[in-house]
């Protein structure tokens, strides 16, 4: 059984930005979307066509391509309450999160290919999900990116060196077994729970660890 998702109270609603990327592992992606909205937390949503093909891999998944569609379908999917969710296409400059600004507190990309990385270590900005976690870095918030890769080449390990030095948390999407899971669920729940805690939410999706 999965423990219980409970939220603590938030004495504002946090603006988080949250990026699907073409690494597998989206379901930490759609699981923390739902945690997030349950949180009351206000979400800027952006996927890359690479995503969308995962989803369907590894879901069966359709994501929907235009943004006012997909903000209705993961809206109705999750109860999101009126406002509270935006979804932005990848070349939609003129969105508030490509400004420094207007950043949103927090961003994490989730699951994060080892591409966005390289582009992020970089510091490139050819699409609206790279000009976001740059904004991000620049306007010093908190960055978290949940790459999925295995075994992990030393390109892959310097961008991500790189990343982590400019301010970017790096959080490879590698549960524990010590709370003996018995599910999928459970081991999902597991890394959604080390994200909500860097995004400083009061979410609680697992036991906390007793000693």
């Amino acid at each position: 059984m999965r423990w219980p998702a409970r939220i603590g109270d938030m004495t504002s609603p946090r603006t988080i930005t949250l990026a699907f990327t073409g690494a597998s592992g989206l379901p930490y992606g759609l699981r923390l979307l739902e945690c997030l909205l349950a949180a009351d937390a206000r979400v800027y949503l952006l996927y890359s066509p690479a995503a969308q093909v995962v989803a369907r891999q590894e879901l069966d998944l359709t994501l929907p391509t235009q943004p006012h569609a997909a903000a209705a379908f993961f809206a109705e999917r999750y109860r999101a309450k009126p406002g509270q969710l935006t979804v932005f296409g990848r070349e939609d400059w003129l969105s508030p999160i490509a400004s420094g600004s207007n950043p949103a507190d927090a961003m994490a990309i989730c699951p994060c290919s080892m591409g966005t990385a390289g582009a992020l270590a970089a510091g490139l900005a050819d699409n609206l999900i790279e000009r976001a976690a740059d904004v991000t870095l620049k306007e010093r918030r908190k960055l978290v990116l949940v790459p999925r890769e295995t075994p992990l080449s030393l390109v892959h390990l310097r961008n991500m060196a790189l990343a982590a030095e400019a301010g970017a948390v790096v959080m490879p999407a590698a549960p524990g077994f010590y709370q003996r899971p018995k599910e999928i669920g459970e081991l999902v729940d597991f890394i959604v729970q080390r994200i909500v805690d860097q995004l400083g939410l009061e979410i609680k999706l697992i036991k906390p660890w007793q000693g």
